[in-house]
């Protein structure tokens, strides 16, 4: 039977702590905890040592409470967040409802983006960099060794910027949204160019090509591949940047400072890096010009073969398999194809896992002239617009709720002192 929701309590009504507690099914210190967390409101009792609570507040935070805790049971044990962002399901992603491969072959990335942050969609959108950001983030990316790797340059472009910016902690929907339309440019702008001329205007895909790739020249194709990536990339869920991400906003932390935790956590090798590893094992093809030896030699040195498999899709990633479909109408993108699609046919004679887009995105990088770690770069551009519209979302939920509780299994207290 279906638990029944307690009758409503007078809205003007004051509760005291025993009352909130019992309400809230907790002892009095953590109704004091709530309020610390500033979950709750306190008003302290005219001549007395007690405080009281707004009646109508605490039966809100006990309904939520309810909520979470229904959630998290029927999850297994996995952290759930509710969000409006992007589904998962049957081997096909959306984003706010609307399939995302159809969004990134008919949009620009940063038309997706606009949709993705505010749910309409703005025909035409372009983000520009202020040049007072961009000076302040190309000096502090200058200043870093030439062997920094892209999620350094992104993220010490996103603290420059940040400082540049005095209404940075303004949190309301219109100021987070600016800080995204003017952050994005501002950290393609503060990326080395590939050759000696920086492109600062156009459509963001354009820009970032000068910045990653050695062909001064793209065609329409390579430029419509590149932005299609970046659209198809810009959300996936709760991945594990996103996550701190969130947790970040969580706390109330800036958009900047958001997005600088989710850089922190892309730059590992099962994350935004895997792209990096997926171009190499391509070039290792391309070179002995089959694939078996090589997937030959990464299974002997116990390491899993990129660009392969994907733990929420059954079938092939939707996002490889749209960027393939664009990649064929590229002459000079045939033979990374063809070392592919051998990575794929060898390694399914013992495991029969399929591209995703990792692979996908070597390929692209490999025949359009960029470098191991183009595809980092691409992942955590995009995906910035991403942790953009899960920080907005979090920003509407209470503060600090993102505060899992740890489950101790250290040595029972109480322990000795340490001699």
């Amino acid at each position: 039977m279906r638990d029944q929701e307690p009758a409503p309590l007078d809205a003007e009504r004051r509760l005291s702590t025993k009352e909130a507690a019992e309400l809230l099914g907790v002892k009095p210190e953590t109704v004091y905890a709530y309020v610390s967390r500033g979950q709750l409101t306190s008003r302290r009792v005219t001549g007395g040592r007690g405080s009281t609570f707004d009646a109508r507040e605490v039966e809100a935070l006990a309904r939520r409470n309810r909520r979470e805790s229904a959630g998290s049971s029927a999850s297994g044990g996995e952290l759930s967040v509710r969000t409006r962002i992007t589904l998962i399901e049957s081997d096909r992603y959306y984003y706010r409802g609307v399939d995302a491969v159809d969004l990134a072959m008919r949009h620009t990335y940063e038309e997706v983006a606009e949709w993705l942050w505010t749910g309409r969609m703005r025909p035409g959108s372009t983000f520009t960099a202020p040049a007072a950001s961009v000076t302040v983030a190309r000096r502090a990316v200058d200043a870093l060794p030439e062997h920094a790797a892209p999620t350094d340059l992104l993220r010490v472009a996103t603290i420059a910027a940040a400082t540049a910016d005095p209404l940075r902690f303004d949190l309301s929907e219109d100021a987070v949204l600016g800080t995204a339309r003017t952050l994005i440019p501002t950290l393609v702008a503060a990326l080395p160019p590939a050759w000696r001329d920086r492109r600062d205007e156009g459509p963001l895909a354009h820009r970032l090509w000068t910045r990653l790739s050695v062909h001064q020249d793209p065609d329409e194709a390579s430029l419509r591949a590149l932005d299609t990536a970046l659209a198809l990339l810009v959300d996936h869920d709760l991945a594990a940047s996103t996550l701190a991400v969130r947790v970040a906003a969580s706390a109330r932390a800036h958009a900047y400072a958001a997005v600088s935790a989710g850089l922190g956590v892309i730059e590992g090798p099962l994350h935004g890096a895997a792209s990096g590893l997926a171009h190499r094992l391509l070039r290792d093809v391309l070179d002995q010009g089959d694939a078996a030896p090589v997937i030959a030699d990464e299974l002997r040195a116990g390491r899993r073969i990129p660009g392969l498999g994907h733990r929420l899709y059954q079938g092939e990633d939707p996002r490889a398999r749209t960027l393939f479909a664009l990649l064929e109408q590229i002459p000079r993108a045939e033979p990374a194809l063809l070392a592919a699609r051998d990575i794929v046919e060898t390694t399914a004679r013992h495991a029969p896992l399929h591209a995703n887009v990792d692979l996908a995105l070597a390929v692209l990088t490999t025949s359009c002239g960029m470098p191991p770690t183009a595809g980092e770069t691409i992942f955590a551009v995009a995906r910035t617009a991403g942790w953009i519209a899960h920080a907005l979302e979090e920003y509407g939920e209470r503060p600090l709720r993102m505060r899992p509780s740890g489950l101790y299994t250290g040595p029972k207290p109480p322990q000795p002192l340490p001699e």
